[in-house]
């Protein structure tokens, strides 16, 4: 066999290889590698849909924070208020309550002053008859000189 013969039957060969290869070989591999790319870019996308996904939840739970910070700020100051407006209440009740103790005392001590100057007046009274019946070194009768008694009280 001489060289032209062996390459003419090797290109035919070649070319009977290429052909199968076209046929049976390359259809799979060209079909795998399509599906590989359909399901890259599946997944690039679902990838991306996941990133807006992401962000849009992150931005939900950003705002539903600051809802709640709001809320829990509203919430404080409101019960700040109200603690402020009860301490307000019990201290104006105690000063009530304060003002009253005091009035009933001043009321008490004037009373007593009232019935000390009564005692005193007695007293006062009751020594000036004395004195009286020393002076004059007889007895004077309570009964005949009420009125002069009771004017001498009045005057004290």
């Amino acid at each position: 066999m001489s060289i032209n013969a062996t390459l003419f039957v090797q290109a035919i060969v070649f070319l009977i290889l290429v052909w199968f290869t076209m046929k049976f070989v390359w259809p799979p591999i060209a079909k795998a590698l399509d599906e590989r790319a359909m399901k890259i870019a599946d997944g690039l996308a679902a990838a991306d849909r996941a990133k807006t996904e992401l962000a849009a939840a992150d931005q939900r739970v950003k705002q539903e924070l600051a809802a709640a910070s709001n809320e829990t700020a509203t919430r404080l100051a409101d019960a700040e208020r109200r603690a402020q407006a009860i301490i307000e209440e019990a201290k104006a009740r105690a000063s009530d309550e304060g003002n009253k103790i005091v009035a009933a005392a001043r009321a008490e001590a004037e009373q007593q002053s009232v019935q000390a100057r009564e005692a005193l007046r007695e007293q006062v009274a009751a020594l000036a008859v004395k004195g009286a019946e020393q002076i004059l070194r007889k007895e004077v009768n309570a009964g005949v000189h009420a009125d002069l008694l009771n004017r001498l009280k009045t005057e004290l």
